[in-house]
C-alpha cells in the first residue's frame, strides 16, 4: 500500500496514521477512511452516495454525518472551506481532494521523526487554537438554525481538542451549561481527542440527560422513522405469510371442516398482528438505538421489550373489548407479557449480532444481514416456545381459543393437532405453532430493520 505526502502531511493507510510535521494527528477511524478514499479518487468529484456506500456501508446515517466528517477532516488539515487547499465541496454532488502537489510513494520503513518537517511543504504551522471562553459561549447558546447547530458541534469538537476536562471545569454552571454539556457528551464520539463527559454527579444531570436525548433524536428522527416503517412492514409480511401457510395446512388437513376462505382470514390476522407487533418492537428498538451510544445491548433490549409490551397491551385490550362489545364473548387473550418477552428477545439478539459504529444505526448487508436475521428469528422462536410451555399462546393459540367460543367456526385448529398426532389442539401443537410464529416474526422484523431502502426513502423527503 502506498503512502501519500501533501503539504506538511504524510498519510499512511497501511499504518493508519496521519502525521503533520512528524507529529501524529488524532482522527477517528471512519474519518481516516474517508480521507483515504477521497485521496484515492482525487481525480474526480466523489458523489455523496458513493461515500455513504463505501465509508458507512454497515450503518445508515443522516447527511449531517458526512458534513460533520468533512468538517472534522478540514479542521485536522487546517483547511478553509471558502478557499480549500485539500477538500473542495462540489455543490449538490459531493467532495473532491484537490491538492495538486500530492506525492504517492512506497510505504517503506523510513518514517519522519517528531519535530521534523516533510520534504514538501509550503504552509506555515497551524494557527493558535481559539480560546476556551469563546468556544464555551458558542456551545452554550441556543441555536437558531441548522447552520448554527453545525457550528456549535464544531465548537464542541474544538473544545475536546483543547482538553475535555478543562472545558468542563471552565463550563461550570454558567447559563446554558446543560446544552453545552450535552453537546460535549454527544460529540465525544466524533473527536479522537475527547475525554469522558459524565452526566450523573454533575450539575443538573436530569436536564442535561433530557437535552442530550432531544439532540440525538432530532438528528436521527428520519432514520428512526425509516427503521420503524421497515420493521412494521417486514413483520407484517412475515405474519401474512405465516397465516396463509397455516390456513393452507388447516384447509388441507384430513378431517378439517375449514374451507379455503380460512386462508385469507388467517393471513389477514397474521399480517395485522405481525405489523402491529413489529411497529411496537421496531419503535422501541429504533428510539433506543438513536439515543443510546453506550450500554447498547441493555438499551436495545429494554427499548424493544417496552415497545413490544406496549403493542401487546394495546392488542390485548382491543381484542377483549371488541369481542365483549360486539358478540358478548369474554376470552382471556394475552398480549402484554407476550410482547414484552418477544420484544426483549428480539432486542437482545439484534443488539448482540450488530455493532454500533459512529452516529449511524446498524444496517448490515449480505451474509452478515442474514446472520442477524437468523439469530433474531431463533431468539424470538425460543421466547415464543417458552411462552407456549408456560400456557401463554400467541396468535395461533389465541385464534383457536376465540374460534372455540363460537359454535361452527372453521378457524379452530383442532385438525392441526390431529395432524401432529394429538387428539386436539394440545401442548405440542401449540408449542410448534408458537415457535414458528415467533421465528417468522423475528425474521421479518430483522430483515425490515436492516432494510436500507425504506430508510433512504424517508431520509430523502
Amino acid at each position: 500500500m502506498p503512502r501519500y505526502r501533501f503539504g506538511e502531511f504524510i498519510l499512511s493507510p497501511r499504518r493508519r496514521v496521519l502525521v503533520r510535521y512528524g507529529l501524529e494527528q488524532p482522527i477517528i477511524p471512519r474519518y481516516f477512511d474517508l480521507l483515504v478514499y477521497l485521496i484515492e479518487r482525487r481525480g474526480e468529484a466523489v458523489h455523496r452516495r458513493d461515500i455513504f456506500d463505501r465509508i458507512w456501508a454497515d450503518v445508515v446515517v443522516s447527511d449531517s454525518a458526512l458534513s460533520q466528517a468533512i468538517r472534522t477532516i478540514r479542521r485536522v488539515l487546517g483547511d478553509d472551506p471558502r478557499e480549500p487547499r485539500f477538500v473542495r465541496t462540489v455543490s449538490r454532488h459531493g467532495y473532491q481532494f484537490v491538492f495538486e502537489g500530492l506525492v504517492e510513494e512506497e510505504d517503506d520503513g523510513d518514517w519522519p521523526v517528531a519535530g521534523t518537517t516533510p520534504a514538501r511543504h509550503d504552509t506555515p504551522p497551524p494557527p493558535a487554537p481559539e480560546p476556551f471562553d469563546s468556544l464555551l459561549e458558542r456551545v452554550a447558546r441556543v441555536p437558531g438554525s441548522t447552520a448554527e447547530e453545525e457550528e456549535q458541534r464544531e465548537a464542541a469538537e474544538r473544545l475536546h481538542a483543547l482538553g475535555t476536562s478543562e472545558a468542563l471545569r471552565r463550563l461550570g454552571t454558567r447559563p446554558g451549561h446543560t446544552l453545552a454539556r450535552a453537546l460535549l457528551r454527544d460529540t465525544r464520539w466524533d473527536a479522537a481527542e475527547a475525554g469522558p463527559v459524565p452526566i450523573f454527579g454533575q450539575p443538573s444531570p436530569a436536564a442535561t440527560a433530557w437535552t442530550l436525548v432531544r439532540l440525538r433524536l432530532r438528528r436521527a428522527a428520519r432514520i428512526a422513522a425509516g427503521r420503524w416503517t421497515g420493521a412494521s412492514l417486514g413483520s407484517g409480511l412475515a405474519g401474512l405469510l405465516g397465516g396463509a401457510v397455516g390456513g393452507l395446512i388447516l384447509a388441507a388437513s384430513p378431517g378439517s371442516a375449514a374451507s379455503m376462505a380460512v386462508v385469507a382470514v388467517l393471513a389477514v390476522i397474521g399480517g395485522g398482528c405481525g405489523a402491529a407487533g413489529g411497529a411496537g418492537v421496531g419503535a422501541g428498538l429504533s428510539l433506543a438505538e438513536s439515543v443510546a451510544r453506550s450500554r447498547r445491548l441493555l438499551a436495545l433490549a429494554g427499548g424493544a421489550a417496552l415497545g413490544g409490551g406496549a403493542a401487546g397491551i394495546a392488542a390485548q385490550w382491543l381484542s377483549r373489548w371488541t369481542l365483549a362489545a360486539l358478540v358478548g364473548v369474554h376470552v382471556e387473550t394475552g398480549g402484554g407479557l407476550e410482547g414484552l418477552a418477544i420484544g426483549g428477545a428480539a432486542g437482545l439478539a439484534f443488539a448482540g449480532t450488530t455493532a454500533r459504529s459512529g452516529d449511524g444505526i446498524a444496517a448490515p448487508r449480505g451474509r452478515r444481514r442474514l446472520i442477524v436475521a437468523g439469530c433474531t428469528a431463533t431468539a424470538c422462536g425460543l421466547a415464543a416456545l417458552a411462552l407456549a410451555m408456560a400456557g401463554r399462546p400467541l396468535v395461533g393459540g389465541t385464534v383457536h381459543l376465540i374460534a372455540q367460543a363460537f359454535a361452527g367456526s372453521q378457524a379452530t385448529l383442532t385438525a392441526l393437532g390431529q395432524l401432529m398426532g394429538e387428539p386436539g389442539f394440545g401442548p405440542v401443537t401449540g408449542a410448534l405453532i408458537a415457535t414458528g410464529e415467533g421465528a417468522l416474526f423475528g425474521l421479518g422484523l430483522a430483515l425490515g430493520l436492516t432494510s436500507r431502502t425504506s430508510q433512504r426513502m424517508l431520509m430523502k423527503r
